[in-house]
C-alpha cells in the first residue's frame, strides 16, 4: 500500500473519532476513483495509443508509464481536496476567484476542455455503434448522448453509489475488450524494454506523446474526482446543498461518522485499484497495434485498425476490441458530463436542466459526425486540446493541496508537492515543445 502522502504530520492531523476506525469497510469506501478512472480509458486514449503503436511501434511505451505515475499522484490530491474540504475544486475555485470576469474566463476554458472530451466520447461510441452494426456515425453519436443521459439520471436520481456500480461495471468490459488481443496477439518483450526509454523520433511523435498525456492526465477527470469524492462521502444534511455552503473538516468528520484519515487511506487503495487497472488497459492498447498493427496500411484509423485486427487475429479479436470501444464511449461520456455539470455549477454557481446541457455539449461532435471529419484524427486532436487544458487544472490542485489554510493538517507533504510541481512543469514544457515544433514546421 503507497506511503501516506496526505498529512504533514500525524500529530497535528484532526485525529480520527476511535468509533469510526471498525466501520464502514474499506471495500465500501472504495468507488470514485473507479468512477474517474474511466476517463483515462476514454476512445481518445484508444485513438492516441493505438495510432502511436502502429506508427511508431514501442517508441513511447514509456510515455504511457510516466503519464499513468502521474496520474496516481494528480487524482489522489483531487480526491483528498473533495473529501478534506467536502467541496469540489470547481467549487473551491469559484470562491477563492472573487473578481467576476477572471473566474468567467477560467470556466470559459475549462468548459471548452470538458466538450473536447465530449468530441472524442462522442465519437468514439459512434465509431464503435457502426463497426459492430453498421450505424452511421450521426445515429451513432445520437445514441451514446442518449445513453450517457440515461447514466446521468441514474446518478441524479438514485444516488452515487448505483451510477458507480454501473460504470464499473462498463469499466470491466472495456478491460477485457482491449486486453484480450494481447494475449493472441502477445507483444515482444525487448520491443517493450526499448520503449522504456524516454525519447521521441520526429514532430510526429511529440503530437501523440501530448495527445497520449492528454488522455491520460485529463483536466475533467481532475475536476470530476473531486465531486466524486465530495459526494460519495458527503452527509445526508448537505446533499443538494446549495454551491458556497461549507462545513469545516472537523464537523466533516463528526457528521460522516467515519474518520478522515481513514477515508484518505482507502482513497489511495481505490486510486491505486483504479490507475493500475487504466495503465495496463492503455499499455495494452499500445502494444497490441505495436505487435500486429505497425507497419500494415489504413491502420491510422480506429476503422482500419478493427479490419487489420479482424484479418490478423481474428473476428472475435476484432469484436472484442468494438465493444470495448462502445463501452469506453458510453461510460466516459457519461463521466465527462457530470464533470462539464460540476465546472459550471462550482465555478459560476448556477445549475442548468440536464437534458438541456447535455444537448449543447453532443452539438460539436455531431457537427464533426455531420461533415465527415476523420473521426480518428478528431479524436487524437482533441486529445492535444485536452493537453493544453492541464496546466490549469492541476496548478491550482497542487498549490491548494499545498496550503494550511485550505486542508488544515492534510495538506501536502513537502516531496509530494515537489512531485506536483515537476508533473506540471514536464506537462507544460511538453505542449511549449509542441507549439514550437509545430509553429517552425521543424
Amino acid at each position: 500500500m503507497p506511503k501516506d502522502t496526505a498529512v504533514v504530520d500525524d500529530a497535528t492531523a484532526p485525529q480520527t473519532p476511535r468509533g469510526a476506525l471498525s466501520t464502514p469497510r474499506l471495500a465500501w469506501l472504495i468507488g470514485p476513483a473507479l468512477v474517474a478512472g474511466v476517463a483515462y480509458l476514454d476512445p481518445g486514449n484508444v485513438a492516441s495509443n493505438m495510432t502511436a503503436g502502429a506508427q511508431y511501434g514501442y517508441l513511447l511505451v514509456w510515455v504511457v508509464v510516466v503519464g499513468n505515475v502521474m496520474a496516481w499522484l494528480i487524482q489522489y490530491l483531487s480526491a483528498k481536496l473533495g473529501i478534506v474540504t467536502g467541496e469540489s475544486l470547481p467549487e473551491v475555485l469559484g470562491r477563492r476567484i472573487r473578481r467576476r470576469w477572471p473566474r468567467r474566463a477560467y470556466w470559459l476554458q475549462a468548459e471548452l476542455v470538458a466538450m473536447a472530451t465530449d468530441i472524442a466520447e462522442v465519437i468514439g461510441g459512434a465509431v464503435a455503434l457502426y463497426l459492430l452494426f453498421g450505424i452511421p456515425l450521426v445515429w451513432g453519436g445520437v445514441i451514446t448522448g442518449l445513453v450517457s443521459i440515461a447514466l446521468l439520471l441514474v446518478q441524479s436520481r438514485r444516488g452515487p453509489r448505483p451510477f458507480e456500480n454501473v460504470v464499473i461495471g462498463l469499466m470491466a468490459i472495456i478491460t477485457v475488450g482491449f486486453v484480450a488481443g494481447v494475449f493472441v496477439g502477445p507483444p515482444d518483450a525487448a520491443g517493450i524494454a526499448s520503449g522504456l526509454v524516454p525519447r521521441f523520433e520526429d514532430t510526429g511523435s511529440v503530437l501523440l506523446a501530448a495527445s497520449i498525456l492528454g488522455a491520460t492526465i485529463m483536466p475533467h477527470a481532475i475536476y470530476a474526482h473531486s465531486a466524486l469524492a465530495r459526494d460519495r462521502f458527503a452527509p445526508r444534511a448537505d446533499r443538494g446543498r446549495a454551491a458556497g455552503a461549507r462545513r469545516d473538516t472537523a464537523e466533516l468528520e463528526r457528521l460522516r461518522g467515519v474518520g478522515t484519515l481513514r477515508l484518505l487511506r482507502a482513497t489511495r487503495w481505490d486510486v491505486s485499484i483504479a490507475m493500475v487497472v487504466a495503465g495496463t488497459v492503455n499499455l495494452c492498447i499500445l502494444l497490441l497495434a505495436a505487435a500486429n498493427l505497425a507497419g500494415v496500411p489504413g491502420t491510422d484509423s480506429l476503422e482500419g485498425a478493427y479490419a487489420a485486427l479482424d484479418a490478423g487475429l481474428g473476428p472475435v479479436v476484432a469484436t472484442l476490441f468494438a465493444v470495448g470501444l462502445l463501452a469506453s464511449g458510453l461510460a466516459s461520456t457519461s463521466v465527462g458530463a457530470y464533470a462539464g455539470a460540476e465546472i459550471m455549477h462550482g465555478l459560476l454557481r448556477v445549475r442548468i436542466p440536464l437534458l438541456a446541457r447535455r444537448l449543447v455539449t453532443l452539438l460539436p461532435a455531431l457537427a464533426i459526425l455531420a461533415i465527415g471529419f476523420d473521426p480518428t484524427l478528431a479524436l487524437v486532436l482533441s486529445q492535444v486540446v485536452l493537453s493544453f487544458g492541464i496546466p490549469f487544472a492541476l496548478v491550482p490542485l497542487v498549490v491548494l493541496t499545498a496550503q494550511r489554510r485550505t486542508l488544515g493538517g492534510y495538506r501536502n507533504r513537502a516531496w509530494t508537492t515537489a512531485a506536483g510541481v515537476a508533473a506540471s512543469v514536464f506537462l507544460i514544457t511538453l505542449n511549449g515543445v509542441l507549439l514550437w515544433l509545430v509553429f517552425t514546421g521543424a
